[in-house]
């Protein structure tokens, strides 16, 4: 059976994006695939952090993964600090990567903007961690979007370089998955916005928190206009927030916008925004319910993690160990 590795950042406030963009997916492979999903905490402090603020966000983004519908005893969840793994193979993996490699990645440069110089080496080297978490399991497939598939292909040329290197075949070239591109979520209050849990208005969004009143009452109050739905996709195009509800109800039903504006093409959104929230309420309510019931429940969350970190350690610890002597260390 293949194996899967994709991680997750500890930003904590998940929303509606999180859960459609990378959550039901995890939920969906567990199903064909060994599975290992991790909160990268590592990767977090690439960029600063308020220490408290980062330990509340990873066990919160941990419950969001379990209540998306992501099964600890099917899969292994876990946090990235607890396994050593991933930061000791990092170090050979450093020695292994050129620096042209890492100067065309387009992330860094993005992130980085004009002040190159005033970052940290983490956010510079971030791709050599993300080939370490992969390769620490000897992952064979990378759920990712097309924004990471670089950085997967990154890890395949480190991968290669290190088999070259010491005369092995070691390291397998994990496969990106390019995941289908993820519907564009937008704000509940400007449709021209993406929805973010930096929206200093909490009816902007849907939280994964939200139970069924609370998403009911958002979807009631989201911005809309005061035309009717209309035939075609194309009369959404300079409509946004029209647009966005049509997305989130495509998204929720695994419809297309075709399919949706076929069935409501002429009703208002009186009849459109009841059917959506049915829809919603039904589909996120007991995910919100029961991530409420989790983040009340740390001691559950944090033993999920403990146990899903010895997991993935008895499997990277062979791994890392036996690099360690292909490389030459000496342990006694």
């Amino acid at each position: 059976m293949n194996r899967i590795f994709s991680g997750i950042q500890p930003s904590g406030n998940l929303q509606l994006g999180n859960y459609l963009g990378a959550i039901r997916n995890w939920a969906r492979m567990q199903y064909d695939y060994e599975c290992i999903y991790c909160v990268v905490d590592l990767h977090a402090i690439t960029v600063p952090q308020d220490p408290r603020e980062l330990r509340t966000a990873t066990r919160e983004v941990a419950a969001g993964v379990i209540a998306g519908g992501v099964d600890p005893t099917r899969c292994i969840i876990f946090n990235q600090s607890q396994v050593s793994a991933h930061a000791e193979l990092t170090w050979i993996f450093n020695c292994v990567a050129r620096l042209g490699w890492l100067n065309r990645m387009t992330q860094f440069k993005e992130k980085a903007g004009k002040d190159r110089e005033g970052q940290s080496v983490g956010l510079y080297t971030y791709p050599v961690l993300q080939a370490a978490d992969i390769l620490a399991y000897k992952a064979t497939d990378v759920p990712v979007g097309e924004d990471q598939k670089q950085h997967i292909e990154l890890s395949r040329d480190i991968a290669q370089a290190f088999n070259s290197m010491f005369g092995v075949d070691f390291f397998p070239l994990p496969e990106p998955r390019i995941q289908a591109e993820a519907a564009r979520i937008m704000s509940l209050r400007d449709g021209t916005k993406k929805m973010s849990k930096s929206d200093p208005s909490d009816y902007s969004r849907i939280n994964m928190t939200d139970g069924p009143d609370d998403i009911a009452l958002k979807i009631k109050r989201a911005k809309t206009d005061p035309h009717s739905l209309p035939e075609t996709p194309e009369d959404l195009e300079e409509r946004p927030e029209a647009l966005n509800l049509v997305t989130i109800f495509a998204a929720l039903s695994e419809r297309t916008v075709e399919d949706v504006i076929t069935e409501f093409a002429g009703k208002g959104f009186g009849e459109f925004k009841v059917a959506l929230t049915d829809l919603a309420v039904t589909t996120l309510g007991p995910i919100g319910d029961e991530m409420q019931r989790l983040m009340t429940a740390p001691d559950e969350v944090d033993a999920i993690l403990r146990a899903g970190a010895e997991k993935a350690n008895a499997i990277a610890e062979p791994i890392l160990r036996e690099a360690q002597q292909i490389v030459g260390f000496h342990r006694l």
